[in-house]
């Protein structure tokens, strides 16, 4: 018997073309909101059952679904916005996969280009536009290029430093015939070890037993290499902190060892750093600051110590005394023995700091318990204890996607377990990211259930959001923490005893007020059942119902401005 192949016929649409490098590459998920240029991939997709569209009602929100789902799928996420316009509203989210490492091939559908000459609608310069937020940018010119660019955009996606790249797609272009063959996958092994390890041994064995500690960045996530972490961790006795903006905790928040993520001001990674002889960073960007204090966030007598597959990073901001180029996971199966023969003489020490460490992390969650019973009966909620919770109703198995600035220090601390991708956050610091991260998350993990945890004024840059995962019928738990106003933005101006503002008591634009924002409302205009919290006590059972019911929800939690 004979099998018709694309490659066997004597021509093929471009669109068809993308579509058999898409299924070719595994992509299940085309993410996107389509408009007239679009339409051929559109057309292609009738043809495609096993490649899903998954619509968003905004490009925005379709940039942070794939962005979700390449994170937690971990591998590329592929979506196609329309024209300029649709790239435009995407630049927020897709600078938030840049400074994430997010591997996205990005496509944008184009006007004809027989008539660009003319300025037509909808026509703009679509790489120039792109270029700040992608790896490269190119415009496919020929339908003969599509099968090797879209083949490049998947690779350098994934290559160190990992993010997006984009392809701009013109409507002519996609309607082309070709018979160009669309060409096969390449292997590619991006695991390479790291130089000068005996050497870094040596080092990192030098110090006493408690006297080094680990920060441990997204590139243990990026490169699977938790476990390896955990058993740098346990062979050093060595303290373990999350990046101080991270996207993820790559480390069991569970493990005694584990001591939170790092502050955001140099001030407070200083005074942390400077109680150690040395720091090994595993990873890049793991000291990212957001308000400016005076100092260098590595205070001077601490030595630091870099591993990380981005050259570009070492080095960069702060002086090493040793950094390496190479993959984490890779570099760390090598390392360990390493460090095990050396360390081996003082065996009994750094049992003793390990047992000390356990002491430690339970008299630290001690002390948080005790906090949480002090303000429990506050008449309106704290966001300490709707953080703790959301924490005790999530559990240690259950997905979490958060950007609610008001809790999202606290539920970090409050976090306990052994699952090292339960936590997922927003990097790039630009608000919208969340709630349709959480969709792609929950794609990602084969439509697990997710908790998205979103501030009242963060959700309003994507709301609909909650359409996408009602369409598709997805588990995710939206929980809106609501205090009515731009809380951060808020306490940092009262924190400015100069400002005008704390003289008359006046903040312009930070309140959610006159109307208040009807999220029950909102919900229901999407299709989502809902409900509101005001008592602390109904926050836990409101959360683990939401994730029972195996459906999209939203639960709103009413907090004060504390």
């Amino acid at each position: 018997m004979t099998v018709t192949t694309l490659d066997s016929l004597a021509g093929r649409r471009g669109a068809d073309v993308l579509v058999e490098v898409l299924r070719s590459q595994g992509v299940r998920y085309v993410f996107g909101n389509p408009g007239t240029t679009e339409l051929p991939l559109i057309d292609a997709l009738t043809d495609a059952p096993d490649i899903a569209y998954v619509l968003a009602l905004q490009e925005a929100s379709a940039v942070a679904m794939a962005d979700g789902y390449a994170q937690a799928a971990r591998r590329p996420g592929f979506l196609n916005l329309h024209t300029a316009g649709g790239l435009g509203h995407g630049m927020g989210n897709l600078l938030n996969a840049q400074i994430s490492g997010t591997p996205l091939v990005v496509t944008a559908g184009q006007q004809d280009s027989r008539h660009v000459l003319t300025d037509p609608l909808l026509f703009g310069d679509l790489t120039t536009i792109a270029g700040p937020t992608v790896k490269w940018a190119r415009e496919v010119t020929h339908a003969n290029q599509l099968s090797i660019l879209l083949r490049r955009a998947f690779n350098d996606c994934m290559a160190a430093p990992s993010g997006p790249v984009f392809l701009s797609l013109p409507m002519d272009v996609m309607e082309a015939m070709t018979d160009a063959p669309l060409g096969e996958i390449s292997t590619i092994d991006h695991r390479a070890v790291a130089g000068s390890l005996d050497r870094l041994a040596d080092r990192l064995a030098a110090f006493a037993p408690g006297r080094l500690a680990l920060i441990a960045g997204d590139e243990v996530d990026a490169s699977d290499a938790s476990e390896q972490a955990v058993r740098l961790a346990d062979i050093l006795a060595a303290p373990v902190y999350g990046a101080s903006w991270p996207a993820h905790i790559p480390f069991p928040t569970a493990h005694p060892l584990w001591m939170g993520n790092l502050p955001t001001k140099a001030s407070g990674i200083a005074e942390i750093l400077g109680q150690y002889d040395a720091v090994f960073a595993l990873g890049g960007k793991s000291l990212i600051t957001v308000l400016y204090t005076e100092g260098s966030a590595v205070p001077p007598g601490t030595e630091v110590f870099q591993l990380s597959a981005d050259a570009r990073d070492l080095g960069r901001t702060y002086a090493t005394h040793l950094s390496t180029v190479g993959n984490v996971g890779a570099s760390l199966d090598v390392l360990l023995p390493l460090l095990e023969a050396r360390v081996a003489p003082r065996a009994e020490a750094y049992a003793r700091r390990r047992e000390a460490a356990v002491v430690a992390y339970d008299a630290r969650r001690a002390a948080l318990a005790a906090k949480v019973e002090a303000a429990f009966a506050d008449p309106v909620i704290h966001p300490l204890v709707a953080a703790s919770e959301i924490a005790r109703a999530v559990g240690s198995d259950v997905a979490i996607v958060d950007e609610a600035p008001a809790t999202l220090g606290h539920l970090r601390t409050f976090l306990h377990s052994t699952w090292t991708r339960q936590y997922s956050s927003i990097r790039g610091g630009v608000l919208g990211w969340g709630m349709p991260a959480s969709v792609g998350y929950s794609l990602g993990l084969d439509r697990a259930p997710v908790v998205c945890i979103v501030g009242d004024g963060a959700a309003m840059y994507s709301p609909q959001a909650l359409w996408t995962a009602a369409h598709e019928g997805l588990p995710v738990t939206f929980v809106v923490i609501n205090n009515a106003e731009y809380n951060i933005l808020k306490q940092f101006m009262k924190s400015q005893t100069h400002y005008a503002s704390v003289r008359a008591n006046r903040f312009i634009a930070m309140d959610l007020t006159e109307p208040r924002i009807d999220f029950l409302a909102l919900a229901a205009s999407m299709g989502v059942p809902s409900r509101r919290i005001e008592r602390a006590g109904d926050i836990a059972g409101a959360v683990e119902a939401g994730i029972r019911s195996g459906r999209p929800n939203l639960v709103e939690v009413v907090v004060s401005a504390a």
